[in-house]
């Protein structure tokens, strides 16, 4: 075994670890803030000053509390909770918390906080490699590690992807040395880490079936049923130790809130509401029984109804319940070139030595992974992958050291391969979130087949300011994929506000669209592909995908000078306009409204919705009924596949309808 002094070894991982925190806070300091952190980052704050878990539970609280922790010594202002649904209170209320604090004043120290995550996550890389393989195999998968430039993109950022991988290696790595040798406090260890694990984030649960396995394959090694049994004893005993962790996370309270504060929507109108009522059964017993805290349980509830209802972009194309190959092929494009050529190898090496249980350890994780991320439907990034990572970093560090021992002059290529992946995080700093490999083309080319947190997570603000003033640029225009989480006005941008589905439709966020414009147009990636409206027709600004873009910004934001119809746009801020205005008994003012809307979109079934809605509030329901009718004709043909749900209701409303006629 190839052997390097303690000193040596010291100095090396200090070194890289400096590295990485050096680059870590570039990124920090470089891009703005991304759609989650805010909320995130309120609820951190509230949980610690009020204990109250109410308002945000779509995530468990171990990382937002990390990211809280150098707040809780400023004197802040926390706005006044609306009591609106979550988490649309979450959502409003973070934003104004972030940018009411200062902006960067409370987001780059807790950023800071997180990236504690990112440095312990590589500690445990070197530890892991230098345990099984010895500590070359640890230096070199802690030095891949350093310069990856999808833990780069997300290893400083509030919130919880870079966690939760941390906390997946940190749980099988110590019920490996559990195994290893047994002892109290190993087993103690690995429970505490695995209970860390399921409040970092709810794919935490993941673990379960991981270990499960590793235990099966210790049992097959051992060829003995008793070896099997006593590492499912042990199993028990970490699992109790985690469900004990994970409840003094919440304070072991079971109620969200104190005094008789209740969640909102609460958990059983909401359980009632779920897509499928086989997990709602499941979670409802959980609740009956107090198993697990409400919080806990709401918040899964809540990621299995968000991976149903987001659209996912793939391959060029907008999925209303994503699609299975999503991860894989993502995989293949986000990761560097380095990593995938020396996963190739893995395989091969290990066949001159066989570490079954090495090689256990660090594989069985990542298929269950793979298998279960397939299946999910969240496909909205890569960064949902992150875990399987650090894995396949041990595992490339021990086959390196089997082909330095069979022959030195696999350093030479090994060295390479280390070069280029540094050359290759160089390259696109500080865009690291829009990275892809050079096969597909690198990060230029990566929106041709991935959206949403693959290319644009809202982290471009600050570019997208120097842009415009060194350019002297006031008169523009903004579709800003996170709007309403964080507004190009906290940045000093000037632009005029174009319409998303979650500005629009769900913060209501004021905004006046002529049917044409002028300027400079900027157009984030994800509004562009049509990750909100969906694709095609449907899609305000799918004009826009034919024509050149002036300038990119960082790989995620098009920018477009000229004068530009955007009939869509426009009627959609009038229909919503009139739905409002209808709904506060304006109905002649609605009614104009909803009828502009039609003129300028006769072609959108939402236009046409709205008008039918609003003449059926005005006592016109013959007239309503014809809308209706409209809207379904263009929903069987104007991308079926996209409004299927939305044509079914559709479908009942019309039925309805007629019936009330007759």
């Amino acid at each position: 075994m190839l052997r390097v002094p303690r000193w040596a070894r010291a100095i090396c991982v200090s070194g890289l670890l400096g590295l990485l925190a050096l680059q870590l806070i570039h990124v920090a300091r470089a891009t703005s803030s991304t759609w989650d952190e805010p909320h995130h980052l309120l609820d951190g704050y509230t949980i610690w000053k009020r204990n109250d878990y109410r308002l945000n539970p779509e995530v468990p609280p171990f990382v937002k509390l990390t990211a809280a922790l150098p707040l809780l010594r400023m004197q802040l202002k926390v706005p006044v909770d609306q009591g609106r649904p979550v988490p649309l209170e979450a959502f409003r209320d973070g934003r104004k918390f972030v940018f009411g604090n200062g902006g960067d004043r409370v987001l780059f120290p807790a950023r800071m906080a997180c990236m504690g995550f990112t440095l312990v996550l590589g500690l445990l890389i070197y530890l892991a490699g230098e345990e099984m393989f010895g500590a070359v195999a640890g230096l070199f998968s802690l030095a891949l590690f350093a310069f990856d430039p999808n833990f780069l993109a997300n290893g400083a950022l509030v919130t919880t992807d870079v966690g939760s991988a941390c906390c997946f290696l940190a749980a099988i790595y110590s019920f490996y040395r559990y195994c290893r040798k047994p002892s109290w406090m190993r087993l103690a260890l690995a429970g505490v880490v695995l209970g860390l694990g399921l409040v970092a984030k709810f794919t935490g649960i993941f673990l379960v079936p991981m270990l499960l396995l590793i235990v099966v394959l210790e049992g097959a090694m051992a060829g003995s049923m008793l070896v099997v049994w006593r590492r499912l004893g042990a199993l028990a005993v970490v699992g109790t130790i985690a469900w004990v962790v994970l409840w003094s996370f919440y304070g072991f309270r079971y109620k969200a809130a104190p005094a008789g504060l209740e969640l909102n929507p609460a958990l059983t109108p909401y359980l009632a509401e779920m897509y499928d009522q086989r997990d709602a059964h499941i979670l409802g017993m959980l609740a009956k029984h107090r198993v697990l805290p409400e919080a806990y349980i709401w918040g899964l509830e809540n990621t299995k109804n968000i991976a149903y209802e987001d659209a996912s972009y793939f391959w060029g194309k907008v999925y209303l319940h994503g699609h299975w190959a999503y991860f894989p092929v993502g995989f293949l494009i986000k990761s560097t070139l380095p990593l995938l050529i020396l996963l190739c190898v893995v395989p091969l090496v290990w066949r001159w030595r066989k570490e079954t249980r090495e090689l256990g350890f660090l594989l069985i994780p990542v298929v269950v992974y793979f298998a279960i991320s397939m299946s999910s439907g969240m496909d909205i990034g890569l960064r949902h992958l992150l875990p399987v990572y650090p894995f396949l970093y041990v595992a490339i560090g021990g086959a390196a050291v089997m082909l330095m021992e069979r022959d030195w002059r696999w350093s030479v290529l090994l060295a390479v391969l280390l070069g280029w992946q540094v050359v290759t995080s160089y390259r696109v700093a500080p865009a690291y979130m829009a990275y892809g490999n050079e096969a597909w083309g690198g990060p230029s080319k990566v929106d041709r087949y991935l959206g949403d947190a693959n290319t644009d997570w809202g982290q471009q603000l600050k570019a997208v300011k120097s842009y415009l003033e060194e350019r002297h640029i006031t008169n523009c225009w903004f579709a800003y994929f996170p709007d309403g989480s964080i507004e190009a006005s906290d940045y000093g941008i000037p632009c005029k506000r174009l319409p998303t589905t979650d500005s629009l439709w769900w913060l209501d966020l004021p905004m006046k669209v002529p049917p044409v414009i002028e300027g400079t147009v900027l157009i984030s990636a994800g509004d562009l592909e049509g990750i909100e409206f969906g694709d095609g027709a449907l899609n305000p600004y799918a004009s826009f995908r034919g024509i050149k873009p002036t300038a990119v910004i960082q790989h995620g934001v098009y920018v477009y000078d000229g004068r530009f119809q955007v009939p869509l746009a426009a009627a959609l801020v009038e229909s919503h306009d009139a739905s409002k205005l209808a709904k506060a008994g304006a109905l002649q003012e609605a009614l104009q409204k909803a009828e502009d809307a039609v003129r300028l979109a006769p072609g959108s079934a939402q236009v046409q919705i709205v008008l039918g809605e609003v003449l059926l509030a005005a006592g016109r329901s013959a007239e309503a009924l014809t809308h209706y009718e409209i809207a379904l004709q263009i929903m069987r043909a104007v991308q079926p596949e996209l409004q299927a749900d939305d044509a079914a209701e559709m479908e009942s409303r019309i039925e309805q309808l007629r019936q009330t006629q007759n």
